[in-house]
């Protein structure tokens, strides 16, 4: 029995003294995070504290160069190049200081205050415009790349006129004459003493007017940016460019010298250079024109370059800024036998575009012929082309090819499957909120007891491009803007069996909507032989509606160039006749024609 016991003690005594590996494996977790948290809390105290030893340095060094601007004679308020000009230091010129270990820069930016309170000299009210200083001075550690600014205001003891000089109000709008604010405007100068160097920013109506710039004549160099934007900018009178569009600008004496600059957002082009079997070619040089000028007597082009297409027969030009452009070979061993868009190609603000060039052998001699509607500016599908010319016993025919799909009249009304020329007025449905009768002959939002109805939706007939090896190339509409409180926007679908209809916006999903004419046609509607729009318009006001005119989808089907027909290989001789027909237009005859070289003849043709 006492043996039982002691036994039973014993137990005891080592389950109570002793530790299972759970027992440890446990402890250690409960003290790691214990210490990860004491850690994370150190850690937090320990940022806090730099974080604010940090700001109280910052906070000290500011007051310290802030206080020796206050005590500098106002003339010499001023940056090294900025203007005013002065002896503070400027962001190129910053001063280097150390403090507690840590490098610091500081820098200054200056410039006058046109105060309203006794006129603008914008206005013409004020006679001496650069009222008082304004100075922000920039500290910048350096460890970290923080940069804090700290603004004062400084006056002269007379208020104004210690200095003369002139203004500079700038104005920065986009492609329609709409603000763009928070542009980058940068002013230079170098023909003054000290030389100018500014970097200013546009407010929200697109205006900076620096006050109190000395005289200078046609030496202020302006060049507004905007990140994603194109550029525009002032230029030098030189040898090479004697008479630009905008020259750099002048600065008198008490006067106000205004210039304005448009910038848009950028945009992207894709030109395909294919052989006549759509085929891509490579290594072909091809130049690029716009229509922008820079200067003029003789013309200075802004945009003129040459490129060479990659190995996909493709030259990407991506930022490209809005215009007009114009492609030209270079290459001796090919022309252009066709393009889609026709010749020029029309870039509008924040859009992706396709061009397509089929190309074939150069000859000596060449006619390219395009054939378009004299109504409507479209290119026409199937117009004979004939060509003659009885002393060189030369005789030949060819057809037009691709085409636009384009509909100007909705008036009779809904109902049609498939477009065709005896339903060219009606369209396939609406929502009933859709007004096709008012004239002028367009698409409106409904007009009920006075107010129009808040949205309305159109959908077309069928479109039948003839075969399913189609490439859909943009889709365009007029009129091109709508008015503030109104929008108008499209989605398309396309298919092989005239039933399927899946609409989609640019980027090929059913989330998006063309919104801006010109824009490309996504890649996965190609390959389908019938083609439907929708067309959306919404309005914010009962009183304002949007109004579609027109609207047209460009298409190459197979590969072939629309409205065009080409003639290669020819003699140079001057007795040629160009005879252009097409069922339901007159006949268009052009006699005696000199073909020399290569030739582009433009051919419109009545109804």
């Amino acid at each position: 029995m006492l043996k039982s016991v002691l036994r039973t003690m014993g137990h005891a005594r080592i389950r109570t003294t002793g530790f299972t590996l759970i027992d440890v494996i446990v402890s250690i977790s409960v003290f790691t995070m214990v210490a990860m948290a004491i850690f994370d809390v150190v850690q937090a105290d320990l940022r806090g504290v730099s974080a604010y030893r940090d700001q109280s340095v910052v906070a000290a060094l500011a007051d310290r160069y802030l206080e020796l601007v206050r005590n500098l004679p106002y003339s010499e308020v001023g940056t090294v190049n900025g203007n005013p000009s002065g002896v503070l230091p400027d962001q190129p010129n910053a001063l280097q200081t150390t403090f507690g270990g840590i490098p610091y820069e500081i820098y200054y930016v200056v410039n006058y205050v046109d105060d309203p309170a006794d006129g603008t000299a914008l206005a013409g009210t004020d006679p001496a415009p650069n009222d008082y200083k304004q100075v922000k001075i920039y500290v910048k550690n350096m460890a970290s790349g923080t940069i804090v600014p700290f603004v004062t205001s400084i006056v002269p003891k007379g208020l104004e006129g210690l200095a003369s000089g002139g203004a500079l109000s700038i104005q920065v709008i986009d492609s329609v004459g709409d603000p763009v604010p928070n542009a980058t405007v940068a002013i230079t100068n170098g023909s003054t003493t000290p030389a100018i160097n500014l970097t200013r920013t546009t407010d929200s109506n697109g205006d900076w007017v620096e006050v109190g710039l000395p005289n200078s004549a046609n030496s202020y160099h302006i060049v507004a940016t905007k990140s994603g934007y194109s550029s525009d900018q002032t230029y030098p009178i030189t040898a090479q460019n004697p008479n630009p569009v905008k020259p750099d600008a002048t600065i008198s004496n008490g006067q106000v010298t205004q210039v304005s600059f448009s910038i848009d957002k950028n945009s992207s082009l894709t030109i395909n250079g294919l052989d006549q079997t759509c085929q891509p070619l490579s290594g072909i040089g091809i130049e690029i024109t716009g229509t922008k000028l820079i200067g003029t007597s003789p013309n200075i082009l802004k945009y003129d370059s040459t490129f060479t297409t990659n190995g996909a027969g493709q030259i990407v030009l991506n930022p490209l800024e809005w215009d007009t452009y114009t492609p030209s070979i270079t290459s001796s061993s090919y022309m252009i036998y066709g393009s889609s868009p026709i010749q020029q190609i029309t870039v509008f603000p924040n859009t992706s575009l396709a061009s397509t060039l089929i190309l074939g052998p150069r000859t000596a001699n060449s006619l390219l012929v395009i054939v378009k509607d004299a109504t409507t500016g479209n290119p026409i599908e199937g117009a004979a082309v004939e060509l003659s010319n009885a002393g060189l016993s030369y005789d030949a025919t060819k057809y037009t090819a691709g085409s636009t799909l384009y509909q100007d009249d909705w008036s009779g009304g809904p109902g049609s499957n498939d477009f065709s020329s005896s339903t060219a007025s009606m369209y396939y449905s609406d929502d009933g909120n859709i007004d096709v009768s008012t004239l002028p002959t367009g698409v409106r939002l409904r007009d009920v007891f006075g107010s129009y109805q808040t949205s309305g939706m159109l959908t077309s007939s069928s479109f039948d491009t003839g075969t399913a090896s189609t490439s859909y190339t943009t889709l365009s509409w007029s009129p091109p803007s709508q008015s503030a409180s109104t929008t108008l926007m499209f989605q398309l679908a396309a298919n092989n069996d005239d039933a399927t209809w899946n609409f989609v916006g640019p980027d090929g999903t059913a989330s998006t909507y063309f919104s801006t004419p010109g824009q490309t046609v996504p890649s996965s509607l190609n390959n389908n032989r019938y083609l439907r729009y929708r067309a959306f318009l919404a309005t914010q006001s009962t009183s304002t509606t949007p109004v579609l005119s027109n609207v047209s989808v460009n298409y190459v089907a197979g590969c072939f160039s629309p409205g065009q027909a080409m003639f290669a290989g020819l003699q140079s001789n001057s007795n040629y006749t160009i005879t252009v027909s097409m069922n339901g237009y007159a006949t268009s005859t052009i006699g005696n024609a000199n073909i020399s070289g290569y030739n582009v003849l433009q051919v419109q043709l009545s109804p």
